[in-house]
């Protein structure tokens, strides 16, 4: 089997968190390591024990511990912002690997929960503090029990948005109406929905925001 083909195969059996956790960039440059550079599989504390073994299957070695080195298997935690401290600096919006935070530059910003991969990387770049992290699953569900396949392959296509975006950002917005049907048929009617759904909470925050400032 072609080695490329092997690394991308591999890296469906990630979680897609795009954390760094494992000390590479995101879940398919560590694919990649472990298929070609023979970096071990033990690395991905998202995945958990049962993650490890998973790749090990699939390469056909031993399965060995997961790495305390580089986190320990815990239950899901998302991200949650505290809007009375937010100062919409923007700095968090970059840092998602999902765009599961949704705001606008001086304004609050808000997570979307069923978006958020938990991987932790909006927290250290807050200047004021203002995200915290809450559990999303029971202590038993950790791992691969406390996040699915389906969620996997969303984070997946949400990440290779997400990049596109930062390497050209005019490219996430459509030029026209046709460009925009043609964004909207590959993205598919469940993402235009949440668009929409985005768009109104934006309208809701911004308004919130104005009384409260008359207060």
């Amino acid at each position: 089997m072609n080695e490329e083909v092997k690394a991308q195969q591999l890296l469906a059996l990630l979680p897609q968190t795009q954390c760094k956790r494992c000390g590479f960039e995101d879940c398919q440059a560590y694919a990649k390591a472990i298929v070609l550079e023979g970096t071990p599989i033990n690395q991905c504390p998202p995945g958990g024990q049962e993650g490890v073994e998973r790749i090990a299957h699939f390469l056909g070695v031993s399965s060995t511990a997961l790495n305390p080195e580089f986190g320990l298997e815990s239950p899901r935690r998302v991200a949650f912002i505290d809007e009375n401290w937010c100062i919409g600096c923007t700095l968090c919006l970059e840092a998602c690997p999902t765009d599961a935070i949704f705001g606008t530059h001086k304004s609050m910003h808000t997570i979307i929960e069923a978006e958020c991969t938990g991987c932790e990387l909006c927290v250290p770049v807050c200047p004021v503090d203002c995200i915290e992290l809450e559990w999303a699953t029971f202590e038993h569900e950790t791992g691969w029990k406390a996040w699915s396949s389906e969620q996997a392959q969303r984070a997946q296509s949400r990440y290779a948005l997400h990049t596109l975006r930062l390497q050209n950002p005019a490219s996430s917005a459509p030029k026209n109406h046709v460009e925009a049907k043609r964004q909207n048929t590959t993205i598919g009617a469940e993402q235009g929905e949440k668009d929409q759904s985005r768009e109104s909470l934006a309208q809701d925050l911004l308004k919130a925001a104005l009384l409260k400032a008359r207060e």
